[in-house]
């Protein structure tokens, strides 16, 4: 079966990320946000997706909201993990639509994100991603960190 979405060219898709058992879809959007939508049609399923801003820092009293990079599905735990322009890993309980953890962090932008097969380690990579319009005289240097998860980092609470 086939499912199709009109999307507006302001919401241009960076990633899709799929769960296909739950027939769920994880995407993340150019707008700054990551979004949850269930492929089912039925009007109930529709009524459970979102969107929401997920890399906001604030800084001197301004809340930056940043670009989402990355995107990476727990199987084990039916969580994920977002990486952002911010330097900040977070892991997320989409079901339940709350934060578990946020790692520290990186010295740079996270430009991809994996999870292994069974969920323990996720692999993160930090590269400067030139969204700034000029580029700093020093960037450091891009570098890929293995990080062993936890259950109490990744498991819903």
């Amino acid at each position: 079966q086939w499912y199709q979405r009109r999307v507006h060219k302001q919401w241009y898709q960076r990633r899709v990320h799929k769960q296909w058992y739950q027939r769920r879809v994880h995407k993340q959007w150019y707008q700054r946000r990551v979004a949850v939508e269930y492929l089912d049609p039925a009007p109930e399923a529709q009524k459970k997706k979102y969107a929401f801003k997920c890399h906001r820092v604030k800084e001197n009293g301004i809340e930056n909201i940043y670009p989402v990079n990355a995107i990476s599905f727990n199987k084990e735990h039916n969580t994920f993990a977002t990486g952002g322009s911010d330097g900040f890993v977070n892991i997320w309980d989409g079901a339940n639509k709350k934060r578990l953890c946020q790692f520290h962090r990186y010295p740079t932008s996270i430009a991809s994100l994996s999870f292994a097969t069974d969920g323990s380690v996720l692999a993160i990579a930090s590269s400067y991603m030139y969204e700034n319009d000029s580029q700093p005289e020093k960037t450091p240097e891009d570098t890929i960190f293995i990080r062993f998860v936890s259950d109490q980092e990744t498991k819903p609470k």
